[in-house]
C-alpha cells in the first residue's frame, strides 16, 4: 500500500466568488475545492474558469493548503474548457471529477496534463459503481469521493444513513484493493448543528473513510473532531501497547478480551496518529 497525505476536511468554495478563495485556505480545511459545476450558473462558468486560473497562477509554493478544482462532467459542454485550461497547472492538488462514469473519461483528463496532477473522481450514479474498480485503479486517480446526495436521486434512495451503507461499503473495499487512499464521503447539508455533523461523520469513519466533504468553514471543525481519537480511545491503545511490550509475545488478555496482533496493530495505529 502505497502512502497517501491524511485530508480530513475537504471545503467547497464557488468558482465564481474568488474573494473567498484566500479566505477558504485560511478556514483550517485540510484542503479546498474550488468549485465549477454545482456551485457556477451555466452562463457565469467560462468567468468564474478564468478566476480560478488566474488565482491557482498566482498561488504561493508556500501555501500549505492543497487545492483542488472541482470541473464540470464529461457529458457537458464546459468538460473539455475545463481540462485544457486547468490540467497543465503545477499549482493546482488535482482535479475533482464528477459524475465519473468510467476509466475512458480519466485517461482523457491525463493526457497532456502536469506529472503532479492528480484525480479524485466523484461516485454518484448507480453505473460508476458498475465499473468501480475500473475507476479506482485508472492512472492518476488518488482517492474516491461519494456524492451522496446526487447518488440518491440517481437510484430513487431516500436517506443518508443505512441506506447507503452497502455503497459505502463497497467504495472503501474499492480503495484498499486499488491500493489508493481511503475514500472521502459526502456532504451534510445542515450547517449548524456540530453535534449532527460529528455524528454523521463518524459513521462514515467506521465504515473505513478517512475523510469528509464541506459546504462551509463551521463544518470543518466538528469533521476534525470525528477523525480525532477519543481520549478514552487514547487511553486504552496504551494500555494495550503496553501490555503487549510487557508479555514478549506471549499470548494476554486485557479488561478480558483477547489480545492478539491485529489488536495490537490497531492500538499502535491510533497512537502513531493521534
Amino acid at each position: 500500500m502505497q502512502k497517501h497525505p491524511a485530508i480530513r476536511s475537504w471545503l467547497f468554495v464557488p468558482g465564481n466568488r474568488p474573494e473567498r478563495f484566500d479566505k477558504a485556505c485560511a478556514s483550517g480545511a485540510d484542503a479546498v475545492i474550488l468549485d465549477l459545476e454545482d456551485a457556477v450558473p451555466p452562463a457565469d462558468k467560462p468567468t468564474a474558469r478564468e478566476q480560478v486560473v488566474q488565482w491557482l497562477m498566482t498561488l504561493s509554493p508556500a501555501t500549505s493548503t492543497p487545492v483542488y478544482v472541482r470541473i464540470n462532467a464529461a457529458s457537458t459542454p464546459s468538460f473539455d474548457e475545463d481540462v485544457a485550461a486547468l490540467a497543465g497547472l503545477s499549482q493546482l492538488g488535482g482535479l475533482v471529477v464528477p459524475k465519473t462514469e468510467d476509466a475512458a473519461t480519466l485517461a482523457r483528463i491525463v493526457q497532456g496534463a502536469a506529472p503532479s496532477l492528480r484525480l479524485v473522481p466523484l461516485i454518484e450514479t448507480a453505473q460508476a459503481f458498475a465499473v468501480l474498480s475500473e475507476i479506482a485503479t485508472a492512472p492518476r486517480v488518488d482517492r474516491l469521493m461519494f456524492g451522496t446526495i446526487d447518488f440518491q436521486l440517481d437510484i430513487g434512495i431516500e436517506g443518508d444513513a443505512d441506506e447507503l451503507l452497502y455503497f459505502r461499503s463497497q467504495l472503501t473495499l474499492a480503495s484498499r484493493i486499488a491500493g489508493i487512499a481511503a475514500p472521502v464521503d459526502g456532504v451534510t447539508t445542515v450547517l449548524d448543528d456540530p453535534a449532527l455533523i460529528e455524528a454523521a461523520t463518524r459513521r462514515a469513519r467506521a465504515l473505513g473513510f478517512r475523510g469528509k466533504l464541506c459546504i462551509h468553514p463551521r463544518q470543518v471543525a466538528p469533521v476534525h473532531a470525528a477523525f480525532a481519537w477519543r481520549d478514552d480511545e487514547i487511553a486504552w491503545a496504551e494500555r494495550v501497547v503496553a501490555a503487549a511490550n510487557a508479555s514478549a509475545g506471549a499470548a494476554l488478555a486485557l479488561d478480558g478480551k483477547m489480545i492478539d496482533a491485529p489488536v495490537i496493530a490497531k492500538a499502535i495505529e491510533i497512537l502513531a496518529s493521534r
